[in-house]
């Protein structure tokens, strides 16, 4: 029988008796319609997918800045190929959001009637069998084409989908490329999985803190291209590894953090230093290069986030090097502080607008805290699909929710046993979910959903918010018995218009991230002066874009830096200025204020979230008119 008959034999079979029909149906779409027929998904309607507003979008594109970064390129480059062979690539996040879909102007409007764009979501349980949901629950590239999707609507696409993780092992995002499920697409997956393995081996072009980085490959010609392994070890264990690595030495990614250098090789690294070849354990010579030194100074609080030893954390957020803030003195003091507090079994709130860095503070103080040695697993609460964050928080047994796995998913509160639970973002936590969180806190035990016996926790609690939770509870938005339960001990982390010295940020940034560029004065002074809204997230991101439109060696000048910095006014006093070598409060506060709606053309609601305060706050300060309902 033709293909397109076999596959309508095999929905008839199992969609209309029950059954799964003689026909070669891939286990990997089989699984896949079993767990949508448990979740009760109609196959016959379109699930009512919206996209998310436009300032939502941003903000979890803002959130994967590094992989779309990493990924643009290849992104790029597929572009050409989807737009001639009339189809489309899309990258996504880790739960399946969509952050970018570029090709064919014609299939992208085609791809659109059935959702298929930026700012919406293909997670499995809630679209059903398709190749980015599926991707992520398979862990592994999955090919889904035309019928063989678990919704009929989705019959006329083909997609294919390969995952995309970080050098620790932890899925960061999907890319695929989907088209006319009329058409052949016979290089899709060879394509798809080329580009994934380049974005996997950029993520260790800046090299792992705190370790040695081999770079090893059978043929040597083709040691410094995307198919060499790459293993990172870090005081004798392997901590991180790219797919080729871990395929020609024979592991898996659980084994990262686990496996010693001494169970992969037989020949000591001196050798791979001085003769550039080891024998791995089946006697195999591999050829190959040492990159870094783990025994290298270090500096007092990392500006990488320190990374647990057990990797197989889900959903962390991966964040370059440049992108830490500078932590000063007073900052170093409230680590301190909140470490003891933290140690003595207290939960600790970080609190500061966006992009001030409290996710690279928890990470600090996890590695100084006496959990260092245990996993860090951090939640972000306003990322996970909303349906979907009862079940990754708590776990389930098999067959109870969404997708469910068939041993289950222990959830994330026990992966963080025995270490550090950060939950980020804990003020945008829906208002419903907060009594069983509450529950959990107090009692620390937890039953999965489905059933199951209560496990007792055992972790050290972080939270961060950039809301005013104070008011969030005033406003009903925030229960109060979870607020108090949370917040035994605050952190406030200053804004970096407040930095005392602007410009030795930039500096210290700079010298980090220029690679032999040089800025000239004037523009420095411009970076220096601008209170950055955006905080430490929109002053790397401008310096990095400046690094991508220059030459190596080149000099930044004024014309060189963004439109909202030609108009700052260097004579205006900054923060270096005023009483004790500060401007007043009040006043950084409304410069900062007018900046980002000068950077936001305007936009309140954008300023107000980009600021992390309420519109109201805005409109009362600088005199903004309401605009009219």
């Amino acid at each position: 029988m033709h293909p397109t008959a076999e596959l309508a034999q095999a929905r008839r079979a199992f969609f209309e008796r029950g059954s799964v029909a003689a026909v070669d149906l891939p286990k990997t779409i089989l699984r896949s319609w079993q767990r949508c027929r448990r979740l009760g998904l109609p196959e016959e309607r379109t699930p009512a997918i919206e996209p998310v507003p436009e300032a939502r979008l941003r903000e979890m594109r803002d959130r994967n800045e590094r992989l779309w970064r990493l990924a643009r390129a290849e992104l790029e480059a597929l572009a050409v190929d989807a737009d001639a062979s009339g189809s489309i690539v899309i990258l996504t996040d880790d739960s399946g959001w969509i952050l970018d879909a570029t090709g064919h102007p014609q299939f992208l409007d085609k791809a659109g009637r059935v959702a298929l764009r930026p700012g919406t979501c293909w997670n499995e349980a809630q679209v059903g069998t398709n190749a980015i949901g599926t991707a992520i629950v398979e862990r592994r590239p999955v090919e889904v084409r035309g019928s063989e999707h678990y919704r009929t609507p989705h019959g006329i696409l083909t997609c294919t989908a390969t995952p995309i993780h970080d050098p620790y092992g932890r899925l960061v995002g999907v890319l695929d490329i989907s088209g006319d499920s009329r058409a052949q697409h016979l290089h899709a997956l060879g394509l798809v999985r080329m580009a994934v393995a380049n974005i996997e081996h950029r993520y260790f072009d800046d090299g792992i803190d705190g370790c040695e980085l081999l770079r090893l490959h059978r043929d040597p010609a083709l040691l410094g291209s995307a198919s060499e392994g790459l293993f990172a070890f870090r005081g004798g264990k392997l901590v991180a590894a790219n797919q080729a690595g871990l395929a020609l030495v024979g592991i898996d990614r659980d084994d990262l953090g686990r496996v010693g250098y001494d169970m992969l090789f037989d020949d000591a690294l001196a050798r791979l230093r001085s003769e550039g070849a080891i024998r791995d354990r089946c006697g195999r010579v591999l050829h190959g290069k040492v990159d870094g030194d783990a025994a290298r100074p270090g500096i007092a609080i990392p500006l990488s986030p320190a990374r647990a030893p057990d990797t197989r954390a889900p959903q962390p957020r991966a964040v370059a090097i440049e992108t830490s803030p500078l932590f000063d003195a007073a900052t170093a003091t409230a680590l301190e502080r909140a470490r003891r507090v933290l140690d003595a079994e207290l939960p600790v709130l970080i609190v500061g607008e966006t992009g001030t860095g409290k996710e690279v503070f928890a990470r600090a103080l996890h590695a100084r805290c006496a959990r260092a040695g245990k996993p860090f697993i951090a939640v972000n609460c306003a990322a996970l699909p909303e349906g979907l964050i009862e079940s990754e928080l708590f776990g389930y047994e098999e067959g109870a929710f969404t997708g469910a796995r068939r041993q289950g998913s222990p959830g994330l509160l026990r992966q963080a046993q025995g270490g550090v639970l950060f939950l980020d973002e804990i003020g945008d936590m829906p208002l419903a979910l907060q009594p069983r969180l509450l529950r959990v806190l107090q009692e620390r035990e937890l039953s999965p959903l489905g059933g199951g016996k209560p496990v007792k926790l055992d972790f050290a609690l972080v939270c961060a918010t950039h809301c005013d939770l104070d008011g969030a509870v005033e406003s009903g938005r925030f229960r109060a018995d979870l607020y108090y339960r949370i917040a035994d001990h605050r952190v406030r982390l200053s804004p970096l218009r407040a930095v005392a010295d602007r410009g030795l940020a930039v500096d210290t940034l700079w010298s980090r991230m220029g690679h032999r560029r040089t800025l000239a004065h004037d523009a420095h002074a411009a970076l220096a002066a601008y209170a950055w809204p955006g905080n430490w997230r929109q002053l790397v991101a401008c310096l990095r874009t400046l690094v991508a439109l220059s030459d190596d060696g080149s000099r930044i000048d004024m014309q060189d830096l963004p439109d909202y910095l030609q108009t700052v006014d260097r004579a205006a006093p900054a923060a270096t200025i005023g009483n004790g070598g500060i401007a007043p409060l009040g006043e950084l506060e409304e410069t900062a204020m007018r900046d980002a709606l000068a950077a936001c053309d305007g936009n309140v609601a954008r300023a107000a979230r980009l600021l992390g305060v309420n519109r109201s706050t805005l409109y009362r300060r600088l005199g903004t008119p309401k605009r009219p309902n």
